[in-house]
């Protein structure tokens, strides 16, 4: 036995939370408990970074005025994602793509600035920046999930409007709106895959044997 290793209960908690992790749009009304927007951001704070840089920063939204313009500015973006779909248009308006309005808590998450003087890492791949505080939201939303609260990561954003709703220094770049709430249940399967856009693909198709393509 590895002596390393976590109770089979503990093993099984984190695999369901992987397993049962969704990106949420629909919410129902009420705050989160106490302390628990502290512990997901403490989650992501503790997620890996290259180099230790810890680019990932959050900015709460409690001006509903900003929530307000945060929310238009999505649905505007929204609009325009439909037009470059062509003939998915009309299905992709269909679908809901956030729950800025509706959920508890909004968070701007982004890089922060001046990530150019971190080079550890990043010398041949600067974006490692990005895979870093992709990491520390995995994090966030696992911890939400284990304790049954919804979170949904919203893109539909033109970054750079986006940084000065924020007031966000130049330099730095906004890459998610979190949405977070109280549901009334999480969905069976991710909403995209419900919905019929599209459907996760068997492990098989996406893991390789030494080169590119070649089967297991």
């Amino acid at each position: 036995m590895n002596r390393h290793a976590y109770s089979d209960q503990e093993i099984g908690g984190v695999y369901r939370a992987i397993r049962e992790r969704r990106d949420v749009r629909h919410f129902k009304p009420g705050p989160l408990e106490a302390g628990q927007l502290e512990r997901f951001i403490g989650a992501a704070h503790n997620g890996p970074s290259v180099g230790l840089m810890q680019p990932w920063r959050f900015i709460r939204i409690l001006n509903p005025t900003l929530r307000g313009a945060i929310h238009r500015h999505v649905n505007d973006e929204r609009i325009l994602t439909a037009q470059a779909l062509g003939q998915r248009a009309d299905e992709f308006m269909q679908l809901k793509v956030e729950g800025i309005l509706s959920c508890a808590e909004v968070l701007v998450v982004g890089l922060m600035d001046q990530r150019e003087n971190f080079v550890f890492g990043r010398r041949t791949m600067p974006e490692m920046d990005l895979a870093s505080a992709a990491c520390a939201l995995q994090n966030f939303w696992l911890a939400a999930r284990a304790e049954g609260i919804g979170v949904g990561w919203v893109s539909m954003f033109d970054p750079r409007q986006l940084r000065q709703l924020c007031a966000m220094p130049e330099g730095s770049q906004p890459i998610a709106v979190l949405c977070v709430g109280q549901v009334d249940e999480f969905y069976t399967a991710p909403m995209l895959e419900l919905e019929r856009w599209d459907k996760r693909r068997p492990v098989a198709e996406v893991m390789y044997v030494d080169s590119w393509g070649a089967d297991t």
